[in-house]
């Protein structure tokens, strides 16, 4: 679908309009020439150089108190010595994390705290040992250390020899005088001498050492992402748990949604269609008491009484229209899609590229999607035109919403853009919202194929 808002509506990421490609577009030197000289190159070298010692301590403490306590098994004491060096190290994972956080910038979620049953010592330490993230802290300590080992002298090598030769012309002169030629001795005996004293010399080892400046960040940068698989995977909460948690933040929130929609079905019931038909069924009434007397004036009170039934058959079925329409269970997103469009302020092209229908519940969150995206427009965005454009990627049901309108829309807590974001969250979905002041507005959702 051609629209004004870019050569392709409908990958967001081709259109290089979010705020990290803006500041990308004033760095004048390639990054392969600003690594050496950022912060994350030296915040990830100092963190590989505290790994060494930090690593160090973590395995001798883990494999003392094992060894110690798996030999003390054969009586009751190696239960609370394993159980008291598993909760080290689950206290050594605090200290772990918080390092990743600040020099890494890897935010990892801290796992549940170890609970027992009843409380007592005994509960404590039976819980301390069935724990998977006991066990996967003490992991940690284990594999880290010849991790570590052998990150810190391929990282301390490369970033000290290269930073070494890159800046020799500076600090050549430090060494002494052999047979009245400054330098140093490369390599040779007695009897052959090779010394970096002349300024071509310099200039290439200078040369040679840049190329290792420029190519050790790279080489950190993949060291340290072993470190976050490693953090993330064996310090961080399980899967399970974290699926769980967030499974009960969604229904939470499923639950919230569907109170808040019946506390505005039965509001617009009150408000609306119960108060119109109140006024009718009175109308009537009066009606019926002057049919004899003045049917003339009798027969105008029907008249108005028949014009009110309609409006209130209008609101009934608008608000049905809201919770699920009978035309989108009939005949799909397209023909719902493209009904809404036309009751919408502005002038509304819909495409709908399916060729098969998603799961009806998804169907009718993207529905409800489409429906409030589109009365933001109308109310909100001072738009001329607009557009809808639906397809499916892979196992994803994609929709956006693009006008030509003000902008300035944003996911500040208590919108209705808020609102959706969390809908959509409650069934795995995503809401992107591209609005900067002045316009145009693109709001792209992604929900699962099936729910």
């Amino acid at each position: 679908m051609a629209t004004a808002y870019g050569p392709d509506t409908r990958d967001p990421q081709r259109q290089g309009s979010g705020p990290g490609d803006h500041l990308a577009k004033k760095h004048v030197l390639p990054a392969v020439l600003r690594a050496p000289f950022e912060a994350r190159a030296w915040r990830e070298f100092v963190y590989l150089m505290l790994s060494l010692p930090i690593s160090i301590v973590l395995f001798v403490f883990a494999v003392t108190m094992t060894s110690v306590g798996a030999g003390l098994l054969i009586t009751f004491l190696g239960i609370p010595v394993l159980a008291a060096g598993l909760t080290m190290c689950r206290g050594f994972g605090v200290l772990e994390r918080a390092r990743a956080r600040g020099l890494l910038k890897l935010d990892v979620a801290d796992p549940a705290p170890v609970r027992g049953r009843t409380g007592g010592p005994m509960s404590w330490m039976g819980a301390v040992l069935k724990s998977g993230v006991s066990w996967r802290h003490l992991l940690y300590t284990l594999l880290h250390f010849p991790w570590a080992v052998f990150a810190f002298g391929v990282s301390l090598t490369l970033w000290s020899w290269g930073w070494a030769a890159f800046t020799y012309p500076l600090w050549h002169w430090v060494f002494p005088a052999y047979t009245g030629v400054d330098g140093v001795q490369l390599y040779g005996d007695a009897n052959h001498r090779v010394y970096l004293d002349s300024s071509v010399e310099l200039a290439l080892t200078s040369a040679f050492g840049l190329v290792f400046v420029l190519v050790t960040p790279w080489i950190m940068r993949g060291l340290t992402s072993v470190d976050r698989l490693m953090v993330a995977g064996l310090l961080g909460p399980s899967r399970l748990a974290t699926r769980v948690t967030e499974l009960e933040s969604d229904r939470g929130v499923v639950v919230d949604t569907a109170a808040a929609d019946l506390r505005r079905i039965e509001r617009d019931l009150h408000d609306g269609a119960q108060a119109r038909l109140v006024a009718l069924a009175m109308d009537l009434g009066l009606a019926k008491e002057k049919l004899t007397a003045d049917p003339e004036a009798a027969a105008k009170m029907v008249d108005e009484a028949h014009g009110e039934v309609k409006v209130a058959l209008q609101e009934l079925r608008d608000l049905a229209r809201g919770i699920h329409p009978a035309v989108l269970t009939d005949r799909g997103l397209d023909a719902a899609l493209s009904a809404i469009a036309s009751r919408c302020t502005v002038p509304v092209t819909v495409e709908v590229d399916l060729s098969a229908r998603p799961a009806q519940a998804i169907e009718g969150i993207a529905y409800f999607t489409v429906s409030e995206l589109l009365q933001n427009v109308s109310k909100h965005a001072r738009a001329t035109r607009a557009s809808v454009d639906v397809w499916r990627s892979a196992d994803r049901l994609m929709l956006q919403v693009c006008d030509n309108g003000r902008g300035g829309a944003d996911l500040t807590s208590g919108s209705g853009l808020a609102g959706l974001t969390e809908r959509l969250d409650a069934v795995d979905g995503i809401l992107v919202v591209e609005s900067p002041v002045g316009g145009p507005t693109k709001v792209t959702a992604e929900l699962p194929w099936r729910g």
